[in-house]
């Protein structure tokens, strides 16, 4: 049975701010992204924006932090939570080397909190709205919420432990899409990360390195006359050895750098990885394309043009490794460390793919490979759990 009951609250007069809110929001178009949850707070803000009680009589809810001056409050928990963001900077005094450059990451359940009552109480204060709230969606399982209930809560640990900590990291940042719910099964980890990590990347590395195609374990020399600067990639016929193909493909290669900072900087992550994704297929199919195993290494001209290869296919890998740091920063250490990448060359401000095409100097050519240290990314197998756990199914 319901009964009806009345209490004395502190009021925060939250209609006041519709609109300080709007305005914000309307000369701060990318304030909240994806645009999706940005559109969806414009909505609420054209509804009914009731004052929002900031209290709970203390008799009723003996935990919390009391109101200042006033014992028989106790501070509504959300208001709390949110006044923590600028108290552990340091407010009053020391807030502003932080404030109000901040980035908050929140999912999609707790937005209006985000970006309507702590914007609101901000304003009410004197101070900046945060500079930019991004807003992710959930993880489903086989296309169910998650729930203690149903038994189909994924254990982060336990998925480290399987895949490793870059494996499972690579699949949540390549898969997480903010703007939706994304499905999670072991599946499908298991066929992205072999497919792209262990197959793609791995295997060009392992194949552009190995001892058979490139004996002396170095960078090898780029040939202009093999691989010429041309204006016109459709205009190459009887200029070198490289196709349309290749220079179409040696193009994206050299657009990627700008083209994930952009994304990285717009918390796209999965479209930065979906591009290099894309550019080690194209890599992996340049090299397939002109089979350096096949050509004959006596004669000089061939033997330009296997050099030549080997260069191009390393600094695509340098470059995939440059950027995959912030994702993988251990198989991307492990992919540098093997080219003869020193720790201060590996920096995303000062990447410069394939210099010699553009007649200027490359440090790493002539340079000794790393050591040779195994597998870049070892096939995932399924769990012998989860083989006992399908079979009963």
């Amino acid at each position: 049975q319901v009964h009806w009951s009345k209490e004395e609250n502190y009021m925060f007069r939250l209609s006041a701010f519709r609109d300080p809110l709007q305005k914000w929001l309307r000369d701060n178009p990318h304030a909240i992204a994806p645009d999706p949850f940005y559109q969806r707070v414009l909505r609420w803000l054209e509804e009914d924006l009731p004052d929002l009680s900031v209290s709970r009589e203390r008799r009723r809810l003996q935990w919390g932090i009391p109101v200042p001056g006033d014992s028989t409050q106790t501070i509504y928990v959300w208001v709390d939570a949110l006044v923590n963001y600028l108290s552990v900077v340091g407010y009053p005094e020391t807030h502003g080397e932080w404030w109000p450059a901040a980035h908050h990451v929140v999912g999609k359940d707790i937005l209006k909190f985000h970006a309507v009552y702590w914007p609101a109480l901000l304003m009410a204060a004197g101070l900046a709205p945060p500079e930019r709230i991004f807003v992710h969606s959930h993880w489903t399982v086989r296309g169910q919420k998650m729930s203690k209930s149903l038994g189909n809560v994924i254990d982060p640990f336990a998925c480290t432990g399987q895949y490793t900590v870059d494996g499972f990291r690579y699949f949540l940042l390549r898969q997480g899409v903010p703007e939706r719910d994304c499905d999670y099964y072991d599946e499908k980890v298991l066929k992205l990360v072999n497919s792209e990590l262990a197959d793609a990347l791995g295997g060009l590395l392992n194949r552009s390195t190995a001892l058979s195609i490139n004996p002396s374990n170095t960078y090898p020399c780029f040939s202009e006359s093999c691989f010429p600067k041309v204006l016109d990639y459709r205009e190459t016929k009887g200029m070198g050895r490289a196709s349309a193909e290749d220079y179409e493909f040696v193009a994206s290669v050299a657009s990627l750098p700008l083209q994930v900072a952009s994304y990285f900087e717009d918390f796209q992550i999965y479209k930065a990885l979906e591009c290099i994704a894309l550019c080690v297929r194209q890599t992996n199919s340049f090299f397939q394309r002109h089979r350096p195993w096949k050509l004959d290494r006596k004669d000089p001209a061939e033997q330009l043009w296997l050099d030549t290869i080997i260069h191009v296919t390393l600094e695509c890998l340098r470059v995939y490794g440059t950027l995959l740091q912030p994702v993988i920063p251990h198989t991307a250490d492990k992919l540098l460390s093997r080219l003869a990448v020193e720790p201060e060359e590996r920096g995303l401000s000062s990447l410069t793919f394939l210099p010699r095409y553009n007649g200027k100097p490359c440090p790493f050519e002539g340079r000794q490979l790393g050591p040779d240290t195994g597998v870049l990314f070892h096939r995932l197998e399924k769990s012998r759990q989860h083989q006992i756990e399908t079979k009963k199914l």
